[in-house]
């Protein structure tokens, strides 16, 4: 009954009524008390009211969707994803349908309302995104770098690439960056990825020279544009550092262990970290790793997740989907969970820490009057085990049903 009501409150042209939700726990945001029994009016895509049932307002003539018994946050961040995967690589032309059932699996259905995609084939992204924001395709908000800058391509990718006819220039001199830069910038990205280390074979490291780093930092600082660097040793975090980057991709494999004076450095450098610690456990297994060799490895991301985190420092959640093809995020909530972070700080990272960092803290990572009504419900209480947050009843976004689990959503039904 409930899945049915949001098909006919959030469908195609569904304009005219507000929506009501009520009865759930809200999280308004990770440093507020939760909402009990919680009324959220929702009108013209946006939260007109958030507050307690007995003090709340419900609008004569509105639709009202009982969520007695579940819990609901501001839609989720996934700040580290790819538009890479052969199902997405035509978004131009693909049909409506396979688009948005990919990005049903691989985004939609874990929550995420906005995604930053940080590698990927720009005038394709581009096109994805177009087709989302009219309605046609179903997925979240997309922010992109486009293609990356590297001195080198890196092992892993040269395959792929070459199968799928993707051809990504390296560059070779600070000036190449610079114009590289304002090149991306004028086709419409919303960040700059430099790849600071690039793994190559035989376990070698391309690491990008400090002055090409800064230049294209510069450039892109001069847009207004973050910039994201994707690091294999500490070579590479150094560079990023010195070089003014602002988000580190990556925990970093090829390096010592994390200390409260290293973390300083970072965050008198103004540097956020997206963990992705899944991926090190999806490569580990893909390499043959032994149990205890696994184990360790992910262990030593972890505990450089727990330093960065308990020193303050700025956490993003990303998974590197697009890349990876672990798209439940269950294990990421597990893993940070066991890097001492609580159910507010991963909530941040999802919410608050990404729309603060990116400029949309004024529309987005809230549940607040005048938001963005982007919205996740959940089946289980996050507060009283993290991985709840993976347990995705259905999402709205901008109003309207993104996702549910309980039906299959037909393409182009209440787009964004």
């Amino acid at each position: 009954m409930r899945v049915a009501l949001l098909f006919i409150v959030l469908g195609v042209n569904a304009v005219a009524a507000d929506l009501v939700l009520t009865g759930a726990t809200a999280y308004p945001s990770p440093g507020a008390e939760p909402v009990h029994d919680a009324v959220i009016v929702i009108r013209e895509g946006r939260i007109a009211e958030i507050g307690p049932r007995a003090t709340t307002r419900i609008p004569a003539g509105a639709e009202i969707l009982n969520c007695s018994g579940e819990f609901i946050t501001a839609g989720f961040w996934d700040s580290h994803i790819h538009i890479l995967p052969p199902a997405l690589l035509h978004a131009r032309d693909s049909a409506a349908a396979q688009l948005s059932g990919e990005l049903d699996a691989m985004l939609n259905r874990w929550g995420f309302t906005t995604v930053f995609d940080i590698a990927s084939v720009l005038d394709n992204t581009l096109a994805l995104r177009s087709r989302i924001e009219s309605g046609e395709v179903r997925g979240p908000r997309i922010l992109t770098v486009g293609e990356p800058l590297w001195t080198k391509v890196p092992v892993y990718v040269q395959d792929y690439l070459t199968s799928n006819h993707i051809s990504i220039p390296v560059v070779t001199t600070p000036s190449e960056a610079a114009e590289r830069t304002r090149e991306l910038s004028r086709r419409g990205v919303d960040g700059i990825k430099l790849f600071t280390g690039s793994a190559q074979a035989g376990g070698q490291v391309a690491d990008m020279p400090l002055a090409m780093v800064r230049a294209a930092t510069e450039e892109a600082h001069k847009h207004h544009l973050p910039v994201f660097a994707h690091p294999q040793n500490a070579a590479g975090v150094q560079v990023a550092v010195d070089g003014g980057v602002d988000i580190l991709a990556h925990t970093v494999p090829q390096m010592e262990p994390w200390t409260g004076d290293y973390v300083a450095i970072l965050k008198r450098a103004n540097m956020a970290l997206i963990p992705t610690l899944t991926l090190f456990d999806s490569e580990a297994r893909k390499g043959g790793l032994s149990t205890p060799g696994l184990d360790k490895f992910v262990s030593k991301m972890v505990d450089e997740l727990r330093v960065f985190s308990q020193a303050g420092g700025e956490v993003l959640f990303g998974t590197d989907v697009g890349y990876t093809e672990h798209f439940d995020t269950e294990l990421e909530y597990r893993l940070m969970s066991q890097a001492g972070m609580n159910f507010p700080q991963i909530l941040a990272s999802l919410t608050t820490n990404p729309a603060r960092r990116f400029g949309y803290s004024d529309r987005t990572g809230r549940l607040a009057a005048g938001m963005e009504a982007d919205l996740v419900v959940l089946d289980d209480d996050p507060a009283r085990d993290v991985v709840a947050l993976s347990r995705v009843r259905f999402v709205i976004r901008g109003g309207k049903l993104l996702y549910s689990a309980a039906s299959t959503v037909k393409a182009g039904a209440g787009g964004p």
